[in-house]
């Protein structure tokens, strides 16, 4: 019997996420995501609920620029201190693994082959892993399969922070300048209308970049969107008939 010789390709998938890269992309993709929709919610909320209590452009406009104002800043202040206090438990996690890799080399040989006979290697290959890994980078293969960090890819907490801010302030825009320049008579309908498409457009992002299902990310922001527009409405509409 003949052996035949079978041409393989070998790679990634194209539809598949590959690469060191890949999670600094998803914290952009949440950092964004997370910053857009928290713009769009809470200053239409606020805009709405705002026109619910009084007629009068100018109060509606101040309320939401300072919502804007104040909402892209504590989207940035809260991402740096997150972000910051994480990549300083990655800096801590990194360097106690230095130290180990220093002081006990071969306890920690053997405990990165004992981490792949868990994952289903026998024990010579898992030996043998463990020992072309350590030649190559004994640090990046014990944060990767201990830990779940790459050394030479921590979190940005600088970067994160723009990212939010940045989202932030454009989500705020739709809802404020539509509810700005638009008559009395149409502004809040139009206002409701352009939030949800807005929403299904960053919910329908959220899960192609995040490789989720697209309709129930949808299915959250527009509803979730829609309810808050819809308590804040009630409350102003409540308070500007009574105060």
């Amino acid at each position: 019997m003949s052996a035949e010789t079978v041409d393989v390709e070998v790679g990634p998938h194209d539809d598949e996420p590959h690469g060191e890269g890949l999670r600094s992309r998803l914290n952009w993709l949440r950092a964004g995501v997370l910053g857009a929709n928290d713009g769009i919610v809470s200053t239409a909320g606020l805009v709405v609920g705002v026109a619910g209590a009084t007629t009068d452009r100018t109060a509606i406009v101040v309320a939401g620029v300072a919502g804007l104002v104040a909402g892209a800043m504590s989207m940035a202040a809260g991402e740096y201190v997150s972000v910051s206090t994480q990549r300083d438990s990655e800096k801590a996690l990194l360097e106690k693994e230095r130290r180990e890799l220093r002081e006990e080399p071969e306890e920690e040989l053997a405990e990165l082959a004992s981490l792949y006979q868990d994952k289903g290697l026998d024990q010579a290959t898992a030996l043998e892993v463990a020992r072309q890994l350590t030649a190559k980078d004994a640090l990046k293969a014990h944060a990767d399969i201990e830990l779940g960090i790459d050394p030479d890819d921590l979190t940005s907490a600088w970067n994160a922070a723009f990212a939010s801010m940045i989202a932030f302030t454009l989500g705020a825009l739709l809802p404020l300048l539509t509810i700005a320049f638009l008559p009395e008579s149409t502004r809040v309908a139009v206002t409701v209308v352009s939030v949800a498409v807005a929403l299904a457009i960053t919910g329908w992002a959220s899960a192609r970049f995040g490789y989720g299902p697209a309709g129930r990310a949808v299915a959250r922001n527009v509803g979730g969107g829609i309810f808050a527009m819809a308590v804040t409405y009630g409350i102003g509409t409540l308070l500007g008939t009574n105060i």
